[in-house]
């Protein structure tokens, strides 16, 4: 990486950068380690023309889960133009391996985010999960939400890159009766939108950190579904967390089907590796 790029950050927040180390992971950005004069940032780098307004509409929905004092997230102190892309500058937190402890703690604060309510499901603005566009369109109703927001955009997005076809796509009357069926009137909370177990940190104080949000107004239990989906969550963190929001009738049923939204967007950003599970759910669901 041109250095060029690191001074331009440093120039916009003050400081002097003495060390620039390469982080490990992401799949959309590239991360870096800034030792500075002021201490630590933690910088990531993407291009493109959507970069931006990738790293912006994150930088809204970690400062959005911020304002309800619930769990913590990094400290944003920069976000814009960066050498011949985009960059975002954050609290660096030095980390440590989880403990059940600290798993009870990530439930109760998460649980704590999930009863933060919204007006409507949507969001003030369309954001991403990952690189793709996730649209927000206010909605007061969650099962037309989930629908015309969540899976039909992201199926409609599988045929155009030739990961489904249109047979195996099922018809919106279909779809919108099964998911009418299953999907409660619920009202509308805050979620991360993408909670898998890379995306949640645990700082050396023991402090549950969320990080890499797609947030947005939603049914609290499509952030317990995708905890469910790749594991990595350990068994006290879903006892604390059912302690304060406990299970809801019918929600074991429901988990797969907010999987199926996430295994599209694997599938369109990742490839046919995750088509025999898509597949399967659409066929278990619809047919």
């Amino acid at each position: 990486m041109d250095n060029t790029t690191f001074n331009q950050a440093a120039d916009h927040l003050g400081i002097t950068i003495n060390l620039v180390t390469p982080l490990r992971g992401g799949d959309i950005a590239r991360s870096y380690l800034l030792e500075t004069s002021s201490g630590q940032y933690f910088c990531k780098l993407a291009n493109g023309h959507s970069a931006y307004d990738m790293f912006y509409k994150e930088q809204m929905g970690l400062e959005s889960i911020a304002k309800t004092k619930t769990i913590r997230v990094p400290r944003i102190y920069y976000c814009g133009e960066l050498g011949d892309g985009a960059g975002l500058v954050m609290e660096y937190i030095s980390t440590k391996s989880p403990t059940s402890a600290d798993y009870e703690r990530l439930g109760q604060q998460l649980a704590q985010l999930h009863k933060t309510s919204c007006p409507v499901f949507g969001w003030k603005t369309d954001n991403y999960i990952g690189s793709l566009l996730q649209s927000n369109k206010d909605s007061a109703h969650w099962p037309s939400f989930y629908l015309e927001e969540r899976l039909v955009p992201q199926l409609t997005l599988s045929s155009r890159l030739g990961m489904l076809s249109e047979k195996e796509i099922p018809g919106v009357r279909t779809m919108s009766e099964v998911v009418r069926q299953l999907l409660p009137e619920t009202n509308p909370v805050i979620v991360h939108g993408d909670l898998w177990a890379g995306n949640f940190l645990i700082s050396r104080d023991g402090s549950p950190c969320l990080i890499d949000p797609a947030a947005y107004a939603g049914h609290h239990e499509v952030d317990m579904a995708m905890t469910r989906l790749f594991g990595g969550f350990d068994s006290r963190f879903y006892e604390a967390y059912e302690e304060i929001v406990p299970n809801e009738n019918g929600m074991e049923e429901r988990l797969e089907l907010y999987q199926l939204y996430y295994l599209l967007v694997h599938l369109n950003l990742f490839g046919k590796s995750y088509y025999k599970r898509v597949r399967g759910l659409l066929s278990r669901y619809f047919n």
